[in-house]
């Protein structure tokens, strides 16, 4: 359902994923990103997919089998804790958080983490819920985090705003940099 409504190819271009870069896909799920990431790097690139849900990472690690990527690692990770990812500081050339915001009871640690990992010039890319969408498949609105609250989030972890950007009819995406 969610791929009738945000197409990753295009989030990812306004990104400007490059050949050989390193990216955390917070939350990935079924590897919605995962793998047009890995596609996007190439070989010498590395997609962290990284979720708390072991059915989650099974539905990533299919998919990356059925693409043939051997550039995307999957792990079972719980963001809201201090090291959570279990990625290196500053090891990290991009951080995706998609859809995740919602859900997580701690919003700022996974800024926090986020921030942790990336290099000094990195960037992260977040694609959440509108707050002002009511659409079938996504969260009640009153359980969605808007523009606004993601950007306070985010820059109290550290990011700056560097620009917004059109994620499809549902979504809103915002990208900032370390």
């Amino acid at each position: 359902m969610a791929d009738l409504f945000l197409k990753p190819e295009e989030a990812i271009d306004v990104w400007d994923v490059r050949p050989g870069d390193k990216i955390a896909d917070f939350g990935c799920g079924a590897g919605f990103f995962s793998v047009p990431l890995g596609q996007r790097v190439g070989p010498n690139g590395k997609i962290y997919a990284l979720d708390i849900r072991p059915e989650a990472l099974e539905a990533t690690r299919a998919k990356v089998k059925l693409f043939h990527l051997f550039n995307i690692e999957t792990q079972r990770t719980d963001l809201e804790l201090p090291r959570g990812s279990g990625i290196r500081d500053e090891s990290i050339d991009k951080v995706l958080i998609s859809n995740i915001l919602f859900q997580a009871q701690n919003k700022n640690a996974v800024g926090v983490e986020a921030h942790r990992i990336l290099r000094k010039s990195g960037s992260l890319m977040v694609v959440e819920w509108s707050e002002n969408s009511s659409s079938v498949g996504g969260p009640s609105l009153d359980h969605r985090v808007g523009k606004d609250e993601t950007k306070k989030i985010l820059e109290s972890a550290g990011f700056s705003f560097y620009k917004e950007f059109s994620a499809g009819s549902h979504h809103y995406g915002l990208i900032f940099n370390k």
